[in-house]
Parts: structure tokens; C-alpha cells; sequence
């Protein structure tokens, strides 16, 4: 089989050469077609069975970025190679962020395309093997329902949840061809992290889960096969159970870590899922699995803080389960930060927190009582030194939206940013007049750089004072002249410009401010002790 390659290029001689000197069927591939830009190129898509296009970047009508993007949205098993000239390179390579496989700057050697052509057939065999073994999964599962597996299913579920007497289940899997004859056994969950009761899961969605955790569920059974250790079964909830069982707990207890990790990397490999994996205690009778599936369920909760593709082996981790929330030290410590509007410290503490939640094992509710009380003491503190309460709506409006935080690092990110305006209010009612007459006149500047008439005059009529004034307290406040803010400003937008685009330099200076490009590069070059273009090809390089 060979995969289908579409060229793209507005020069017909790059064209001709790629598709002469190339043994493109050696390499695995067929051209298919080839288009003089991105236009074209779209209508060939669409007509045509495409696996991998080669496009230029500087194309009439439709460009390489552009077609890049709707292959992205709608064709978005289709790999693309983008070859480009060195002005546009660096920036492709930092604006693309459609699925782009390799970049190649030009002038392109047929070697050099060759080598990237073999390193993609890699990529394609394996996203093809993935789509045969998921069609195949498909057509099992339409049958799934019909055969004996769905009854496995039910008896293994009553079995590890204690619903049946005993002995009447293990008669219904003895038949089923089941012999439980292990020292050990243990219970975990896979859970589909987006299917989880974290996220809302519409009708469309749960009929999709089904189909995704039977994928998950033939998965789990090859890898428990291959190692001879349980077998994997689905409950009415499309969450999948694996039923452990060994005779060396010991040993088997580094195993089964290693079981779990492979299936959540098999499962994101084959689907883009992640999911989750819980294992609860080991028992040594079946009448006893239920304490193990007790076990492993309820771990399912510290997922709201440790995230998506969670791993907890209960037996491993019950000294650390629901552990108090240090709070005292680090309160105080956010408090002064908040007090002294220092943002670079709140945004740390509330980093370390987070990262204290993801260390250890805390279930949602408790994360969620312990966000409301920070809230509560920002409250406080806002009222203290302000006199005033006007900050508990802002407080009942965050508690609703942290109880609606479908994990913890939201939560917290909703603190923090409540934590951050606290310090900002509180740092603004306690400055004086001239300071906020300076921070109202640095924000107009950062907004209205680019207005090539702004000027001292415009500053002092939106503040309605005097130019004299406002000269003597911007300096006072900034330590800097309006002038020498504005170009400051001016020229780090123009920095910018120059390091991610490929802009013309009085393009740049347009867009900064500058209606004479040439006191633009003399501006430029007064303040970096270089040219724009001289600036360009050193951040270039460098990069």
C-alpha cells in the first residue's frame, strides 16, 4: 500500500523537480497530485483521498498557514510537511500550530525530503495499525452485546460488589469457564478520565463511552492475558474493573503498577484517551472483593486533585489518604503578600498549594471547604483595611464557581485570581492621588502606543489635569518622562514584532507609532545600539 502525497507549491519548476527526482514509490508513497496553492489545494482534499501534503508557505489566493489550518479542522488525520524560505521559517515554526509534522527550510534537496518522507511512512503505519485495530473493535462490539462476554460481565460485577450469594456466582463463572484459585486477589477501576463525573457527559457523549470502554476493556484483557494475572470486565457504567489475582502478593505488587501504567499508555496510544486507574486492598476470599472494590472506588475521588491519568495503588498509599491542610503558615504568608500587592508571591503560594494538593491524597469536598475558608480570610482582610464589605458578593459569586470546578487546579485558579483583586483594591485605596494619576496614565499609554499623534496633551485631558502637573508627578511616580515611557513602550512592541513576524520594518514602525519610518530605526537603534534589521537577524540566529 502506498500513501497518497499532495504537493503544493506556486513556483512549477519546485513542483517538477520534487516530483522527478523522488522514487516515491520506493519510499512508500504515490503522488497524487500536485497544485499551485492552497486554494486548489483545499478542492483536491475534498475530492480526493489525501495522507500526507507538502506545501509551501508564501502562495497567491490561499497560503501554506491557511491550508495548514483547515486541514487541521477538517482533515486532521492528514500529516503536513511546510517547506519555507529563511525570511518565513522562524516564523512558521512559531505561528503554525496546525498539527505540522517537519518544517524544511528551503531550497529542498531531494535527500533531505527523503529522509523526512521515511521518517513520516513510520508515523502513518502506525496511525494506520491503530485505525484497522479500532474499526476491528468496532465490529466486536456490535456483537458484544449478543454473546456470553455480557453475561461474564454481570456474574464478575456481583462477584467483586458482594450483590449474590456467594456460591451461586461462582457456580455461574465456573461454567463460564473461571477458576479462582489465587492466595490473592484485588479489585481496580479504569475510569475514563473525560467520561467521569467531573465533566458533563451529554446522551451523545455516555453512547460514546460505551464503545470507548469496550476499547479500554479489550485492552486491559490483553495485557492481564499476557501476564496471566486477572481478567477485565465492563459494569452497566462503562467503567471497566480488572479482577487481580496472584499467589506472590509481594511480588505482584510492583506488577500490577506496571500492568496499570501500560494499559493507560496502550489506551491513549490507540485513542488520545486518558484514563484513570484505582486499586483497592488485597483480600485473600472472594466474599471479600467487595472490600477491595470499596477500596478502589472511593479512590476514584482524589482524582479532582491529582488530576486526569491518576494512578493509586491503595495499598500503597492509605498512610497518606485525607491528610489536614496545612494552613496557618502558609495563610499568613499569603496574606502578607496580599497586603503588600506583591503578585509574584500570591501566584507562588498558590502554586506550592496546588502542588501540595497533587502530593497527597485529598478528596474534592475537602479541597473545595478548604478554598472557601481561604476566601473567607481574603473577605476579612479586605474589610479590615478597607472598612467596608463590598467584597461579599465578588465572595459568594467565587464560592459558586469553586464548587462548579471540575478539578482542583481550576479551583485554585480561581482563588488566586480572586487573591490577586483583593491585592490590587487594596493596594489602590491606600495610594495616594499622584500615584493613581500615574498607574491611569501608564495603562492609556500601553493602550493607545500605537496613535502616532499621542501626546502629553492627550494623557493630561483623559486625567482633566495640567500639563505641568501630570509632568511632575508622572516623574515623581515612574522615575521616567511621559516621552521616555512612551518610547520604551513603543520599542518593546517593536521588539516583538521583530522577533515573531516577518514584517516589513515601516510596517513595524506604523504599527508602533512611528509615521516616519527613518526616525523609527534611529529611535530603534538609540535605545538597543542596533538596526531593526540588524536586531532581526540576531534573534534569528540566536534562535
Amino acid at each position: 500500500m502506498y500513501y497518497k502525497v499532495l504537493l503544493v507549491d506556486d513556483e512549477i519548476l519546485v513542483r517538477d523537480a520534487i516530483r522527478e527526482n523522488l522514487d516515491w514509490n520506493g519510499l512508500g508513497y504515490e503522488l497524487v497530485g500536485d497544485c499551485s496553492n492552497g486554494k486548489e489545494a483545499m478542492e483536491f482534499v475534498k475530492k480526493n483521498d489525501v495522507d500526507l501534503v507538502i506545501t509551501d508557505i508564501c502562495m497567491p489566493f490561499v497560503d501554506g498557514m491557511q491550508l495548514s489550518e483547515f486541514l487541521y479542522n477538517n482533515y486532521p488525520e492528514i500529516l503536513i510537511i511546510v517547506f519555507s524560505g529563511f525570511g518565513e521559517f522562524e516564523y512558521a515554526k512559531k505561528a503554525i500550530q496546525y498539527k505540522v509534522s517537519e518544517y524544511i527550510l528551503k531550497p529542498v534537496t531531494a535527500l533531505e525530503l527523503s529522509e523526512v518522507l521515511t521518517r513520516l511512512k513510520d508515523k502513518l503505519d502506525r496511525q494506520s495499525f491503530q485505525e484497522k485495530k479500532l474499526e476491528k473493535l468496532q465490529k466486536a462490539y456490535k456483537n458484544y452485546r449478543k454473546n456470553e462476554s455480557l453475561i461474564a460481565s454481570r456474574s464478575l460485577c456481583n462477584l467483586i460488589m458482594g450483590t449474590q450469594d456467594i456460591t451461586i456466582t461462582t457456580h455461574e463463572l465456573e461454567e463460564l469457564g473461571f477458576q479462582f484459585q489465587a492466595s490473592d486477589y484485588r479489585v481496580a477501576v479504569a475510569d475514563i478520565d473525560i467520561y467521569s463525573s467531573l465533566y458533563e457527559v451529554d446522551e451523545n457523549s455516555k453512547k460514546e463511552s460505551a464503545l470507548m470502554s469496550f476499547v479500554v476493556e479489550n485492552i486491559s484483557n490483553e495485557i492481564l492475558e499476557k501476564n496471566n494475572a486477572g481478567v477485565a470486565f465492563k459494569d452497566t457504567n462503562n467503567r471497566v474493573f480488572l479482577l487481580l489475582h496472584t499467589n506472590t502478593p509481594k511480588e505482584f505488587l510492583k506488577q500490577t503498577q506496571v500492568i496499570c501504567r501500560e494499559i493507560q499508555e496502550c489506551v491513549f496510544d490507540a485513542m488520545k484517551l486518558t484514563v484513570s486507574i484505582t486499586i483497592g486492598q488485597y483480600v485473600q476470599k472472594l466474599e471479600e472483593l467487595h472490600l477491595s472494590y470499596d477500596d478502589a472506588m472511593q479512590a476514584l475521588a482524589y482524582r479532582y486533585a491529582k488530576g486526569d491519568s491518576m494512578l493509586v495503588d491503595c495499598e500503597l498509599s492509605r498512610d497518606k489518604f485525607d491528610h489536614e491542610v496545612v494552613q496557618d503558615k502558609w495563610m499568613t504568608q499569603l496574606k502578607n503578600a496580599v497586603k503588600g500587592n506583591q503578585i509574584d508571591e500570591i501566584e507562588s503560594a498558590f502554586s506550592d498549594l496546588e502542588q501540595f494538593y497533587a502530593n497527597q491524597f485529598i478528596k474534592r469536598d475537602r479541597i473545595i471547604i478548604n478554598m472557601q475558608q481561604i476566601s473567607r480570610e481574603l473577605v476579612d482582610l479586605s474589610i479590615l483595611l478597607k472598612g467596608e464589605s463590598d467584597w461579599n458578593d465578588k465572595r459568594n459569586q467565587l464560592l459558586n464557581s469553586i464548587i462548579k470546578s471540575k478539578s482542583c487546579q481550576q479551583a485554585v485558579e480561581k482563588v488566586k485570581e480572586y487573591a490577586i483583586s483583593v491585592a490590587e483594591e487594596l493596594s489602590d485605596s491606600v495610594s495616594t492621588s499622584a500615584q493613581r494619576q500615574a498607574m491611569l496614565a501608564m495603562s492609556y499609554i500601553k493602550d493607545n502606543y500605537w496613535k502616532a499623534d499621542l501626546n502629553l496633551n492627550h494623557i493630561c485631558n483623559y486625567l482633566n489635569i495640567s500639563t505641568s502637573y501630570f509632568s511632575s508627578l508622572f516623574k515623581e511616580a515612574t522615575g521616567e518622562t511621559f516621552m521616555e515611557v512612551l518610547i520604551r513602550v513603543r520599542m518593546d512592541k517593536a521588539k516583538e514584532l521583530l522577533e515573531q513576524t516577518t514584517l516589513k520594518n515601516y510596517e513595524i514602525a506604523e504599527r508602533v507609532g512611528f509615521s516616519d519610518p527613518h526616525y523609527f530605526s534611529i529611535s530603534f537603534k538609540k535605545m538597543t545600539g542596533m538596526s531593526p534589521t540588524e536586531y532581526a537577524k540576531e534573534k534569528r540566529r540566536n534562535d
